[in-house]
């Protein structure tokens, strides 16, 4: 009897320690704080480890987890600047800093951050018109982090970003943008077929106007060579015709020109007058017709004055 009991002690004993123990040695995980209260009063933060507690002075009042969390704010209506109506909500990520603020700072600060969030977003979109929500998304989620951190601050907790996911307005609104969306699609594409018009007309219209230039300046270049060429026509001829000149002077000067150039006024004088007397019905004859030395003589002394005549001074 006396053995029953002392095994009976001996296993309450047992029973006693590892309920002591289980009570006093805890380990704390990576990443999380323990906040210990001695007899209902803030003693320490553990971090993470083993760790031995007083039995029944010292209990981990608090546990919290020191990673990022994040948690979704719900959806809420809010009123825009021009008073329409939109469903919104985010997605809000914070970290406790202070486990001892955010064990007595506050009684819950999940609830308490997320109902700031939603009043100070209902306030943000309360600033803007419907149309620009949706490219302010950025300078919202901003301003809402910024008050939040200044309200959580106290209670140890950082508040890190805050993001919309959704902005929903009524049906009516969203088919009245839909179809201002189409209407300025179609401004738009009406904007670039008559800017792409206007641009085909001034590409024809320079490119007639560089034709017309080219052509003119064509035209220009040809007139300038033709005029060149007759030109030095004119010139070709009229120095062969001086040079032609200076020859038959030089003949002239020479024994017998003078009878040959006789000859040759008899010969062109005679072979005009019979190509005049063809051509012409009427024809009036010089009255010395059959002296032809008469009329060589005359050439003669015309061409002797012509080569003494001095030259004139222009």
């Amino acid at each position: 009897m006396l053995e029953n009991t002392a095994f009976l002690v001996a296993l309450a004993i047992v029973v006693v320690v590892v309920i002591v123990l289980s009570k006093t040695a805890i380990i704390v995980p990576q990443q999380t704080a323990f906040v210990i209260e001695n007899l209902g009063k803030y003693s320490r933060t553990l971090r993470a480890g083993f760790h031995i507690l007083i039995p029944f002075i010292e209990r981990a009042a608090y546990k919290h987890t020191l990673k990022e969390t994040s948690f979704d704010i719900d959806e809420q209506i809010c009123i825009t600047k021009d008073n329409v109506q939109v469903g919104v909500d985010g997605v809000l990520y914070m970290q406790v800093l202070d486990p001892e603020r955010a064990s007595y700072g506050i009684t819950d600060y999940y609830f308490a951050i997320s109902q700031l969030a939603q009043t100070t977003l209902r306030s943000e979109i309360g600033k803007i018109d419907l149309d620009r929500t949706f490219e302010e998304r950025g300078a919202i989620n901003s301003n809402v982090v910024s008050e939040l951190d200044k309200a959580s601050d106290p209670w140890g907790v950082k508040v890190l970003r805050y993001e919309i996911k959704n902005i929903n307005p009524p049906t009516d609104v969203l088919s009245a943008m839909e179809k201002q969306m189409r209407a300025e699609r179609e401004k738009r594409a009406v904007v670039l077929n008559s800017e792409g018009e206007r641009d085909a007309q001034i590409n024809q219209a320079e490119g007639e106007k560089q034709r017309v230039i080219k052509a003119s300046e064509a035209v220009q270049r040809q007139q300038i060579n033709e005029a060149e060429g007759e030109a030095n026509a004119i010139k070709a001829i009229a120095e062969a015709t001086a040079l032609a000149l200076r020859q038959v002077a030089a003949a002239v000067n020479e024994p017998g020109g003078n009878a040959a150039m006789q000859l040759r006024i008899a010969e062109d004088y005679v072979a005009q007058f019979g190509n005049l007397a063809k051509e012409a019905n009427t024809l009036v004859i010089p009255a010395n017709l059959s002296d032809i030395s008469s009329m060589i003589s005359l050439a003669t002394s015309i061409l002797k004055q012509g080569e003494n005549k001095p030259p004139s001074v222009g």
